[in-house]
């Protein structure tokens, strides 16, 4: 059994996690549910993005054997009160800027994963530390299930897919190739021989703010597996973001790769 999360509002990047658990397992579930507690307050809760018949009409393209649409009273009953805290790798960056975010993934997750019960679970690399705090969980609490990265999918432009773009206006979204862009020019810099990663980030940060009214949450050269801020890029790493375009958060990061000396 695959099984790929989602909170709706479908698109490619979705897709081609529902793709690829076609292709390795015998029976593919989707959840689709808008989870309220990784929702801080004054977040997009309520204007999140909901159209699951447009949703199930996508997914009839696919050998979809199963999709679970619950509600919140079917996943928080009246008296819940038991949470998931992960620790180290969920503090910094979305743990900062959203706090309990990852408490309400962690939670939320781990009852699907007791519902569906998959052997294998889909997640685009495009939430990147979500995917790390998820496979940090697994391990720690011996859930019986493979979790497998899949990578961001983007649009034409570079723009990494997420159901949030439709919240940009149409000078807002030509302006969010900035974000990619910048994770480019972090990768040219490192083939032309820039290894501090300070000087790397600073580029990164002064291409965004190219944007007059882009606001930064963060822009780090992490190490991929503790998300550790490094200072000499001499191995491969993540370029890690989230910029703020209007009154739409966006986040993407990139894996950065030295040449091989």
């Amino acid at each position: 059994v695959g099984f790929v999360p989602t909170m709706g509002a479908l698109h490619k990047g979705h897709l081609s996690l529902v793709e690829t658990a076609a292709k390795e397992c015998e029976t593919v579930v989707v959840s689709i549910y808008v989870n309220p507690t990784q929702f801080g307050r004054g977040e997009d809760f309520d204007r999140y993005p909901r159209n699951l018949q447009q949703d199930l009409s996508l997914l009839a393209a696919y050998p979809v054997g199963a999709v679970f649409a619950p509600t919140d009273s079917e996943m928080y009953p009246k008296g819940f009160d038991t949470w998931v805290q992960v620790g180290q790798i969920a503090e910094p960056w979305e743990g900062t800027c959203r706090p309990g975010h990852f408490r309400g993934v962690a939670t939320v997750v781990l009852k699907l994963f007791n519902l569906v019960e998959p052997d294998i679970a889909y997640f685009g690399e495009k939430d990147y530390q979500q995917l790390l705090v998820v496979k940090q969980m697994v391990r720690d609490l011996n859930i019986p299930v493979e979790i497998r990265g899949c990578p961001t999918v983007r649009e034409p432009d570079g723009l990494a897919m997420s159901s949030r773009n439709q919240y940009l206006s149409p000078d807002e979204r030509r302006d969010a190739l900035v974000l990619f862009q910048s994770e480019r020019l972090a990768q040219q810099l490192v083939d032309s021989g820039e290894t501090d990663a300070a000087r790397i980030t600073q580029a990164m940060r002064d291409h965004i703010l190219r944007v007059p009214y882009a606001k930064i949450d963060y822009v780090a050269i992490v190490d991929p597996e503790t998300l550790q801020e490094v200072s000499t890029v001499n191995r491969p790493v993540r370029a890690i973001l989230a910029v703020r375009l209007g009154g739409t958060r966006l986040i993407d990061n990139m894996e950065i790769t030295p040449k091989p000396v």
